[in-house]
């Protein structure tokens, strides 16, 4: 007899939406044409469809073609921010970005996760914050219940499933304190 029981998974269980479920078809379309899509649209106009769908953004937000945000509502970004290419917020709980912060290429920020000790595999989501002054290198993966503290880095292709202290430089998977950033 299997220990995973998918049978048993209730999707309803764990996961505030946050959002009505037309809101929510809405913004995939929107999304799929404005976001996933190749073509570089505007951030100032990107910054203006995830306002109207409940972000709160700062001032400067650079956000690069086929971003990936799965509830724009459960977003908060600070001041001057760049988001790269193909960048993934999956963001089932909060995500926090402060102020100066980069989220390079493919970077992936997964507040999702499921419970692997009970055979329903339910939700064990959790916010993400990242503190001012931080860069995620690209195809980083930042899991559930992290916080990176301020001005750390994060070198290219690390995972970090735990908080990070300020002004570090971390890499790898697993993730290692390498040095302090100053």
């Amino acid at each position: 007899m299997s220990k995973v029981r998918l049978d048993l998974f209730d999707s309803k269980l764990g996961l505030e939406r946050g959002a009505s479920k037309p809101k929510e078809i809405l913004w995939y379309f929107i999304k799929i044409i404005f976001f996933l899509s190749a073509i570089p649209y505007p951030s100032k106009f990107k910054v203006f469809i995830l306002r109207f769908f409940g972000a709160k953004i700062g001032v400067g937000l650079v956000i690069k073609p086929r971003v990936n945000i799965h509830f724009p509502w459960k977003l908060e970004i600070g001041n001057h921010v760049w988001i790269g290419e193909e960048a993934f917020l999956l963001n089932f709980e909060k995500i926090t970005i402060g102020n100066n912060v980069c989220i390079s290429q493919r970077a992936f920020l997964c507040g999702g996760n499921h419970d692997f000790k009970v055979p329903s595999m339910p939700y064990r989501n959790g916010i993400i914050t990242i503190e001012d002054g931080c860069w995620i290198g690209a195809t980083s993966f930042i899991g559930p219940n992290v916080i990176i503290g301020s001005d750390t880095v994060i070198s290219a292709n690390s995972v970090v499933t735990k908080s990070l202290s300020d002004n570090g430089i971390y890499s790898g998977n697993p993730i290692q304190f390498i040095k302090n950033r100053c």
